[in-house]
């Protein structure tokens, strides 16, 4: 599922997710599984509250380096784009 975050289109990071979220753009968010709650949380909450697919089983390297930066990532998500 981390592959098609490489081509597909995406937005990176809590704010850019939470407002993809709230457009009714994202279709499937990844948790990083080692990420602060604090950050995840209320994204997951949100997820629910849309009805968006939540992917978990990732690390915050391994979402950065899936959606090709250099630094780890929290959450990320798909988007119809």
């Amino acid at each position: 599922m981390l592959r098609e975050l490489t081509t597909a289109p995406k937005v990176v990071g809590a704010k850019q997710v939470r407002r993809s979220l709230e457009s009714g753009k994202a279709r499937t968010v990844f948790l990083a599984a080692d990420a602060d709650p604090n950050v995840t949380g209320p994204i997951a909450a949100l997820c629910e509250e849309k009805g968006v697919a939540i992917v978990t089983d990732c690390s915050m390297k391994e979402l950065g380096a899936a959606c090709g930066i250099s630094v780890p990532a929290a959450v990320a998500a798909l988007i119809n784009g």
